[in-house]
């Protein structure tokens, strides 16, 4: 293999918040790298998912949800990191859920005017549409509002389509070396792939209780003997968000602990001590400063 038949480039993965886009890196890559969960916005931070075979390598870019509201520095700081990224890649994949078009969807679609990078709309979540028959008309909205090379429906949850997702984006590909080992699936440490598992253990078990201004960082990360262990501070705004979490006499801070630390043991491949405590931080999500030393600002 020569340098002349490799292709590399970046694909962006864009949409409006909670309609399947980490899923969809996930089962692309065969493998959960990015956290998910029913609640929009769980996504934070751009990720990237590296996915080699042969001579391509398709190095995905996993973005917050594009989202109308501009309420607080961490909603303005998401909605940047999202929209910046439109104009560095080689293909976007603009992610819709079915037969949904609302403002939000609008909002992203006028942003991608804007790109020059080739264009590849994902119908998603088609497994759950009960009338296949009206996906005609939707996929004809849909190319006439986008104007897509590609118009593709799948479920990335049941892997539907997805195989032919990937051989739509192949061609935009350009020839390039590589730029990652071949081994490699996400330009992100441990430390913060840690933090992100914690937060969506938090995200899964709160549900509709669970507050916005809720982050996870990790203070320490280092391995004794056979054990890693892991200190991670969980930051909220309000001491009721705090009791939320901590739950009767802890229980509730002790099922999220144990759930994050099977899935971190799995991740690291090794016995994990993981200790977790909250802090109150008022207004941290409106601070910019804050969200700077907390990494949201690394990719704006």
């Amino acid at each position: 293999m020569t340098a002349k038949t490799r292709q590399c480039g970046y694909v962006a993965i864009i949409g409006r918040p909670n309609v399947g886009k980490s899923t969809l890196l996930n089962n692309i890559l065969g493998r959960k790298l990015s956290i998910t969960s029913r609640k929009p916005q769980t996504t934070r931070h751009t990720l990237l998912g590296i996915y080699t075979e042969g001579a391509i390598q398709m190095i995905f870019v996993d973005t917050p949800g594009i989202h109308v509201s501009r309420d607080r520095a961490i909603n303005r700081v998401m909605n940047k990191t999202a929209i910046s990224v439109l104009h560095d890649v080689d293909v976007v994949v603009f992610v819709v859920d079915r037969l949904e078009w609302g403002i939000e969807d609008e909002y992203v679609a006028k942003y991608l005017q804007s790109s020059q990078a080739p264009l590849v709309v994902v119908l998603n979540k088609i497994d759950i549409l009960r009338d296949k028959e009206l996906l005609l008309p939707q996929l004809e909205f849909l190319s006439h509002k986008c104007k897509p090379k590609e118009l593709i429906p799948v479920s990335a949850l049941r892997k539907i389509n997805l195989s032919r997702l990937m051989s739509s984006i192949k061609p935009f590909i350009p020839i390039s070396a590589h730029l990652f080992h071949q081994e490699q699936i996400t330009d992100r440490n441990e430390r913060f792939l840690c933090s992100e598992i914690i937060r969506e253990k938090i995200t899964r078990k709160l549900g509709a209780e669970l507050p916005y201004e809720v982050t996870v960082e990790i203070e320490a990360f280092y391995a004794e003997a056979s054990v890693t262990h892991i200190d991670a501070l969980i930051l909220v705004e309000r001491e009721g968000q705090k009791k939320i979490i901590i739950g009767d006499r802890g229980k509730r801070l002790k099922e999220i602990g144990k759930s994050a630390r099977l899935d971190i043991e799995d991740l690291i491949d090794s016995k994990v001590m993981l200790r977790t405590w909250i802090k109150v931080r008022s207004g941290w999500s409106d601070d910019e400063r804050v969200l700077r030393s907390l990494g949201y600002l690394d990719n704006c």
